[in-house]
């Protein structure tokens, strides 16, 4: 399910073109330590050639029906320019958004794209807070709580997100390595726990009230990946025990993983530790092939990291909830919500949140 115009196929091929191409040297990148000063880093960085904005949650409604949801928001640079835009219609970004919902008892998965020049009434985003807007796609920020709305033919969300802990520095403060090289790195930060409260709305079950929680990430670089970088794995995973997990796996060419590769895990206080890769294990359980792009996606999943004391079995919702985005970044990938129990602390506890797997249909090596 998409809606885009002719205009965007060519803006998505525009998109794949450029992003494919080397970063210019003159787009900033992600080396050393950053300034972060807040409200604004939640907003724009015209500097930064990538950019997205990334809200994931697991709602469940008064009813008892559960669903996840994704609504994200990419800028990609275009060409660098300085970045005050010389007029309203200078196309210095193209901004690219997907929007999908997984009904979890009705076994369906939905999703929509959409890319856009920047201009009035188009798409943009403001650099003083975060202040998101693809058409009628928006993510705004007000005195701390973020409000989401999007729609696309009987498919809608109407959130409000309140943070329930402190904001998490990925990496080193922020900064996330992806790589070796200078530079191929991101800036990341993330709410972890957002209090959701609002509508959302499904063909099938029409307008219904849902509360629960969602997950925000937010990064921006130049950089991030390299030739020889064919996708990666993310989890994002709240346990019950008030714990929450960021890891991210990324996978080589020759089926090796990037030693770069890390997480992030959040304690019921909100203090962080850095997860290095060697103290992480990921392993697949279960596949699921998809007959649409007959890409092979782990399904379910062995997680351990014993130096926390987490050993836990995940698996997907739903098997299908793979997204083929020909009318925006062009790039087919499963993201989903997931569920799973184990043991946190020597406790058990049940978990919930949400995968990303890339490079499953076609490596996205250099594209980011």
């Amino acid at each position: 399910m998409k809606k885009v115009s002719l205009c965007g196929y060519c803006l998505a091929a525009c998109f794949l073109l450029l992003a494919a191409a080397p970063a210019s040297a003159q787009w900033k990148q992600a080396a050393g330590p950053y300034p972060w000063k807040f409200p604004r880093d939640h907003g724009s960085h015209p500097a930064y050639r990538t950019e997205w904005w990334y809200f994931t949650g697991n709602l469940s409604a008064n009813a008892g029906a559960r669903y996840g949801y994704q609504l994200t928001f990419f800028r990609q640079g275009i060409r660098y320019k300085p970045p005050a835009p010389a007029g309203p219609w200078d196309i210095r970004d193209v901004y690219l958004g997907h929007f999908a919902v997984s009904d979890i008892a009705g076994k369906t998965f939905r999703y929509a794209e959409r890319i856009s020049r920047t201009g009035p009434g188009l798409a943009g985003a403001g650099e003083e807070n975060l202040d998101v807007r693809l058409l009628d796609w928006t993510a705004r920020m007000q005195s701390g709580t973020i409000a989401l709305q999007a729609r696309d033919k009987g498919m809608a969300l109407d959130l409000t997100l309140l943070p329930r802990k402190p904001l998490v520095f990925h990496g080193r403060n922020g900064l996330s390595r992806k790589g070796p090289q200078e530079g191929q790195a991101s800036y990341y930060t993330s709410f972890t726990h957002l209090e959701t409260t609002g509508f959302l709305a499904t063909p099938a079950n029409g307008r219904v009230a849902v509360s629960g929680r969602s997950w925000f990430d937010h990064e921006f670089g130049s950089n991030q990946l390299a030739a020889g970088q064919t996708g990666w794995d993310w989890f994002s995973l709240a346990l019950s025990d008030g714990r929450e997990v960021m890891l991210y796996f990324l996978r080589r060419s020759d089926g090796s993983v990037e030693p770069a590769s890390a997480g992030t895990l959040v304690e019921p206080d909100g203090k962080t530790r850095h997860l290095s890769r060697a103290e992480i294990t990921v392993t697949a359980l279960e596949h699921w092939k998809s007959p649409a792009s007959n890409g092979r996606y782990p399904s379910r999943w062995a997680v351990r990291i014993p130096a926390a004391g987490i050993d836990l079995t995940i698996a997907a919702s739903l098997a299908d909830q793979e997204l083929i985005t020909k009318g925006s970044t062009g790039v087919t990938y499963w993201e989903g919500a997931v569920a799973g129990r184990g043991t946190s602390g020597n406790r058990s506890v049940t978990c919930e949140g949400y995968a990303e797997l890339t490079g499953y249909a076609g490596s996205l090596g250099g594209l980011f």
